[in-house]
């Protein structure tokens, strides 16, 4: 159950917050601006790309990296065919993880790095292949690491991950909400250069304001009902989250969020796109996950028995609502079935904004069931 005592007091929060989740949230903004100078003193601005790679392969381990190849295949995708590099091995861990280059990689293919660790031999060895494949190889680690030192001495763009602000809570930073930034920056300044997304500089300064403003809106001193990430926490509470996105960009957005309730917070959630989410899922909104679906006897007493769970509606739209849409047709066969129904659209502004927000409030979202329910450790 959530404490909802907790959610409007800063002080119960930041003492439950012991892995630094919520500052890590906040600083957000901040680590895409240290990305963004990283990556020019790396040379990234300086680069000039002799036309455009046939492929993008990406490669890393863990939620932020997955979450850097889907973001790049849904900004890149239609210019140039994106593939993450799946990661095999008999354990999750550094030295167990292996990469392999698909058969048919070479010189005009780009291969981009991302790990927020640094130490997995598994991807040195692929860029070694890489390398003797005759691909361009980009990595984003820790400076100082095996792989960043490994990808600067053959020659290719080692970036340094822009680290937490605050040292104490580096080792839980690297898998807290603002990796993904740390990580994905870099990689969008050079798609830039590379002519496949725009990503200037002044545009990526739009991201990190956007994400300071959105962390402002959803910060642990605002109350509840004023927050969009504390009230989205509560209305999740008890209940298996169907998250419906609405265009391309918001795709990502949703199938991040469930990632991050599964491992922040510890709850199931589905993610899938409008319109296919909805015969999908609509087994879902009339069997015992629907309001009022009990299967039992409804005269039993159910004062000793826990809250059963019910399926909830979340719709995230990357544009308000105008021109075709299938939002009218997802609510309406949630409140026909008695589904209640979360929403979320951004403010005006450009694509990778949207998904700034996005992406800001269902983190603090995540981070806040987590810390309201007790699973966050």
């Amino acid at each position: 159950m959530l404490d909802d005592s907790l959610l409007d007091s800063p002080e119960a929060l930041a003492r439950a917050d012991r892995r630094g989740l919520l500052r890590g949230a906040a600083e957000a903004g901040a680590r895409v601006r240290t990305a963004v100078r990283f990556a020019e003193e790396a040379g990234v601005s300086s680069l000039r790309p002799e036309g455009r790679p046939r492929a993008i392969l990406i490669a890393g381990p863990g939620a932020a990296s997955v979450c850097v190849a889907d973001l790049i295949d849904t900004l890149a995708g239609a210019a140039c065919p994106v593939v993450r590099l799946q990661p095999t091995g008999v354990a999750p861990a550094a030295g167990a993880l292996r990469w392999n280059l698909p058969g048919w990689a070479g010189p005009v293919d780009l291969l981009l790095i991302a790990t927020p660790d640094g130490t997995e031999p598994g991807l040195e060895l692929l860029a070694e292949q890489a390398y003797r494949r005759g691909c361009s190889v980009t990595s984003v680690a820790p400076a100082g690491s095996p792989l960043h030192e490994t990808v600067g001495a053959k020659h290719g763009l080692a970036v340094p991950m822009a680290k937490s602000l605050h040292a104490e809570y580096e080792e839980g930073a690297a898998a807290g909400p603002d990796a993904l930034w740390a990580l994905l920056t870099p990689m969008l300044a050079l798609l830039d250069r590379a002519g496949l997304i725009e990503a200037a500089p002044d545009s990526l300064q739009k991201v990190a304001d956007r994400l300071d403003a959105t962390a402002e809106r959803c910060g642990p001193a605002i109350a509840t009902y004023s927050n969009p990430a504390k009230t989205l926490a509560a209305e999740l509470d008890e209940s298996l989250p169907l998250i419906w996105t609405e265009g391309p960009p918001a795709g990502p957005v949703g199938r991040r969020f469930a990632a991050m309730l599964a491992e922040i917070a510890g709850r199931a959630a589905l993610a899938g796109e409008l319109p296919e989410a909805l015969p999908a899922h609509g087994a879902l909104l009339t069997g015992n996950l629907a309001a009022g679906g009990d299967p039992e006897d409804f005269f039993r007493d159910r004062v000793d028995e826990p809250q059963a769970l019910r399926a909830r509606a979340v719709l995230l739209r990357d544009r308000p609502t105008g021109g075709l849409s299938a939002a009218p047709a997802a609510r309406e066969l949630a409140l026909g079935h008695d589904i209640a129904i979360s929403e979320l659209e951004p403010q005006e502004g450009s694509d990778l904004e949207s998904l700034a927000e996005l992406i800001a409030v269902t983190d603090f979202a995540a981070v806040y069931l987590a810390l309201a329910s007790g699973g966050s450790s």
